[in-house]
């Protein structure tokens, strides 16, 4: 068969099962993006990252890392990040998915056992497929399910949760899983991608609310989402610092990041910090949102409970949701519908996203066109 022909047999399945993927210009009031800060819009960010960008007249980094891509300014900023992650040191990387990639493909060896949640991201899954360890996932959250999967582990455990969920918007209970992992000798790695700037006092995620982060093996930080840049930064020891930057692939053979974007992470927390309210105005904006859904909506569908600015409500079966979500789109939100397979069957849903710059007059009015559909 000509490869062609069977690409167009494999789009036409997924056209027949209708979850057929495309591209989409944003259109409407923002309910689906992760800039939940409202930092990848701000102004005021956009000319501190512009005038300090001035400073590093070069377009791009030259090349990896371990050839010509390594500069003071971004042995500086790994030093600062640190310091904001209560962490020996970090490491940048291009982007979340590199990182998790990186990390535990490099650390897995063969006779070794990685257990992650069910609901981790895709990078997660790819990093373990990388690595000749045995790999098992648990019950999302369930934390028999985790022990049940640890009486089969063998060599060193990795045990690898995300502290919020991507597609749910429900946290992990990192203090039980802690316990569990010290009581197994595993090692825990934590996916801090969705609560990145959004908790801690320098946006430290979960783990730095909680006071955790001396009790995890390595965290995952992501610049893309409420910090509204890109790029990303493995948080842990010294010597697993330098072990990513021997025998990491994704971090050895990639070129490193460009001035702007070392200039634009940095710049971004800075400017957190400064407004670190801007945390307590993301919270209202959820808590209104689940004061209106429980009013107006509970009794006819079924959300996934979250207190992020994830909200997804399930509406089973890829034609009824991408139908809700159109129907939504045409009220003027920008609102997206996950299909299976990206979520179980059955568990379609609308992911609806918070941010802080969404007004009470655009989530009554959202609130208010999802009654609708009834």
């Amino acid at each position: 068969m000509h490869i062609e022909n069977r690409l167009r047999k494999e789009l036409s399945k997924r056209l027949d099962d209708n979850n057929l993927r495309s591209l989409k210009i944003n259109h409407g009031v923002d309910f689906s993006s992760n800039d939940y800060l409202g930092l990848a819009r701000n102004k005021d960010l956009h000319q501190l990252i512009t005038g300090k960008s001035v400073e590093y007249p070069l377009n791009g980094s030259t090349g990896s890392r371990l050839l010509s891509g390594n500069n003071e300014m971004c042995e500086e900023l790994e030093s600062q990040l640190a310091g904001f992650f209560n962490a020996e040191a970090c490491l940048i990387f291009n982007s979340g998915y590199t990182a998790n990639l990186a990390l535990i493909s490099s650390i897995a060896k063969r006779g070794d056992t990685i257990i992650y949640d069910e609901l981790a991201h895709a990078c997660i899954k790819d990093g373990a497929r990388l690595t000749l360890a045995e790999r098992y996932s648990f019950k999302h959250n369930d934390l028999e399910d985790l022990k049940s999967k640890l009486n089969h582990a063998k060599g060193q455990i990795f045990i690898i949760v995300e502290s919020v969920y991507s597609m749910d918007g429900d946290e992990a209970p990192l203090k039980e899983i802690i316990q569990i992992a010290n009581s197994a000798d595993a090692q825990l790695i934590v996916d801090e991608a969705h609560a990145t700037g959004i908790y801690g006092d320098k946006g430290g995620g979960l783990s730095s609310l909680n006071g955790m982060e001396d009790q995890i093996f390595a965290r995952i930080y992501t610049f893309g989402k409420a910090m509204g840049t890109h790029g990303a930064a493995i948080a842990g020891s010294n010597v697993l610092k330098d072990y990513i930057v021997n025998f990491a692939r994704p971090f050895i053979y990639t070129t490193a990041l460009p001035p702007h974007s070392l200039v634009a992470i940095k710049e971004s927390f800075n400017y957190l910090i400064d407004n670190i309210d801007l945390q307590n105005r993301l919270k209202d904006r959820v808590a209104y949102f689940n004061l209106l859904y429980t009013k107006y909506l509970s009794d006819t569908f079924t959300k996934i409970d979250s207190s992020h600015p994830i909200q997804s409500i399930v509406i089973p079966g890829n034609n009824n949701v991408k139908k809700a979500a159109e129907a939504i789109n045409n009220k003027g939100f920008d609102v997206r519908p996950i299909l299976s397979p990206t979520v179980k069957s059955g568990q379609e849903r609308l992911r609806i996203c918070l941010h802080t710059f969404n007004t009470d007059d655009e989530i009554y009015a959202l609130i208010d066109t999802l009654a609708d559909l009834k």
